[in-house]
């Protein structure tokens, strides 16, 4: 039953993640250059503030009884903090501060990374099958962030280039 559940789970995350990306080249990407960074930056920093839900690894009711905690808590703390990285950015991205092309990077690097480490983890300890509830966390959500993520390294990679307005 294991490797079927980690077949499909790896299914769902590839699949809903070409499905966002080919969105993401179909809508967003041909236009890039028509918009200000601010104007796509800030809908995903704000997406991504919300990333404290992956707190829910940690939480009984939302995965099963017997979650491996060495890909629960990295998980789980590895949102958390990109949360808090995203949301802090907010602000200084809305007034252009000088400050703010950095603080993406830090938020779009670490947060990238975390999104890589929680999929690897996941692999290594077995975490799909006591997923539970949170399953639409790695089905649905992660394939967002990882799109959302590549928007903002286009977006940044640009924007240090002198491409967007």
């Amino acid at each position: 039953m294991q490797p079927l559940l980690d077949r499909i789970l790896s299914a769902n995350l590839i699949l809903t993640t070409l499905i966002f990306y080919v969105t993401a080249r179909i809508y967003l990407l041909p236009k890039i250059q028509e918009f200000k960074p601010q104007t796509i930056l800030i809908p995903i920093l704000l997406l991504h503030s919300l990333r404290h839900l992956g707190l829910m690894f940690l939480t009984r009711g939302a995965v099963y009884p017997g979650m491996p905690p060495q890909f629960a808590y990295p998980a789980a703390i590895g949102d958390f903090i990109a949360a808090l990285l995203a949301f802090t950015a907010i602000p200084v991205v809305l007034k252009n501060r000088p400050v703010a092309r950095p603080m993406v990077w830090i938020f779009n690097v670490v947060g990238t990374l975390d999104l890589i480490m929680a999929i690897t983890l996941a692999t290594i300890y077995k975490a799909p099958v006591y997923m539970g509830a949170s399953y639409w966390i790695p089905a649905f959500w992660v394939p967002a962030l990882l799109v959302t993520h590549y928007i903002v390294f286009v977006v940044l990679t640009r924007f240090d280039k002198g491409e967007t307005k």
